[in-house]
Formats: C-alpha cells, sequence, structure tokens
C-alpha cells in the first residue's frame, strides 16, 4: 500500500528533530515558569508597558486558552497571552510576553519579512490543507498535473515556513533589546528569558526541516512514479 511506502524514512529525521524541539521548549518554559522575576511584574504588565513605550497604546493585550497559546493577531493588532503568560510574574512569562510585543512592533514598523508572511499566509494555509490531498489523487490517477499542483501548493507552504524562521528570530531579539533596556529583567536574569526564547525558536526550525523533509518526499514519489 503506498500508505506505508518506503520514502516515509525520509521524514524520520525531521520527526525525530520534532519531537526533541517540542520537549526542549515544554521543558525550559516549564522550568523558568517556576522561576519569579524580581520585577515581579506579570506577562500582561510587561507587555503593556513595552507596547506604551514603542508608542502602541491601541494596542490590546488579552487573556487566551490554551497552552503556550501565545500569539500577535496582525489583523486586530492585539497581543494575546496564554493564562500562564498573561498571570505570572516569571522569567519565562516575561520572556514571551516581549516576543510577542516584539511581533507588534514588527508590524508598526512595517518588518517587511512580517508583511511577506501575512501575505503568504492564505496561500500557504490552502495548500497545506490540499497539497497531500491533490498529489495523491494524482498518484493514484497517474496525473502529473494534480501532482505538480499538489506539490506546487506544499513548496507555498514551505516558503510560509521558511518566512517564519527570520520572523521569530527577530521578534526575540526585540524582546530582549526591550527587556535589557527598559530594566525588566536583571543581568542574570536575561540569559534565562533568552534560554526560552532559544527554545521557541528551536520549534521553528524544526517545522522548515519537517515542511522541506515532506517536499523532498513528494518529489521522490513524483519521480519513482514517471519511471
Amino acid at each position: 500500500m503506498f500508505f506505508y511506502d518506503p520514502t516515509y524514512i525520509l521524514l524520520v529525521p525531521a520527526l525525530i528533530f520534532a519531537f526533541f524541539a517540542q520537549a526542549r521548549v515544554q521543558s525550559t518554559f516549564r522550568r523558568f515558569l517556576e522561576e519569579r522575576s524580581q520585577a515581579g511584574m506579570t506577562g500582561a504588565q510587561v507587555a503593556r508597558r513595552l507596547l506604551d513605550a514603542q508608542g502602541l497604546h491601541d494596542v490590546p493585550v488579552e487573556s487566551v486558552g490554551g497552552h503556550l497559546s501565545d500569539h500577535y493577531d496582525p489583523r486586530t493588532r492585539t497581543v494575546r497571552l496564554s493564562p500562564q503568560v498573561y498571570r505570572s510574574t516569571s522569567i519565562a512569562a516575561v520572556g514571551v510576553a516581549a516576543h510577542e510585543t516584539g511581533h507588534a512592533v514588527q508590524h508598526a514598523q512595517n518588518y517587511i519579512p512580517l508583511g511577506i508572511r501575512s501575505n503568504l499566509f492564505p496561500v500557504a494555509n490552502f495548500g497545506s490543507h490540499m497539497a497531500f490531498p491533490l498529489f495523491f489523487i494524482g498518484l493514484l490517477m497517474s496525473s502529473n498535473v494534480l501532482m505538480n499542483v499538489g506539490i506546487w501548493l506544499f513548496t507555498a507552504a514551505l516558503a510560509f515556513q521558511l518566512v517564519t524562521l527570520p520572523v521569530e528570530l527577530n521578534a526575540s531579539r526585540r524582546a530582549m533589546g526591550m527587556l535589557q533596556q527598559g530594566g525588566y529583567v536583571t543581568s542574570t536574569e536575561a540569559p534565562k528569558a533568552k534560554q526560552v526564547l532559544n527554545a521557541a525558536a528551536l520549534t521553528y526550525v524544526a517545522a522548515v526541516a519537517m515542511a522541506a523533509a515532506q517536499l523532498m518526499r513528494l518529489l521522490v514519489l513524483r519521480g519513482s512514479r514517471r519511471d
């Protein structure tokens, strides 16, 4: 059955990396969620102050359900923090809140990669859902057209992941700069906050690796069918 074809072995290294990245971010976040920052401010308070310092008084900070569900919504220009970050005064909460604030600053300053990512999102979202069904229908029907459409759609999804990586790294750099300049972390706390952000960044690297491995698998399957 093609569902269990040998090309799955191409995904194994990326899968291992993805599991490692997830375990790393969970353990790092959990460790520093238990360590209170000396500033004694919640993630919500830090985000609010950082936004105000950048003149972004109209960007709200809201609590959103879920674990590690923190994000910045460019459509509504809203920073949304998970309960663990919104209410916590931990080093992890301060770091994550600053990171999401970094995205809001990127948006306000028209950071080009963020704009590219936003424009790619509709196509990438469609591609991530439709690429595999179209490709495998094409594989079953021996239709090169459908296989090629599936590959191009998945290429858009990979492009989205590639653009996301520098966007996230830049937001983390901005976060650390704002935290240190504003005195929200001490010299001993800064490396700990950076560990949290680096662990989170590793998950985006893993996402790129997984998408690249998936695309390689599709190309190998198409090539083998042509042979």
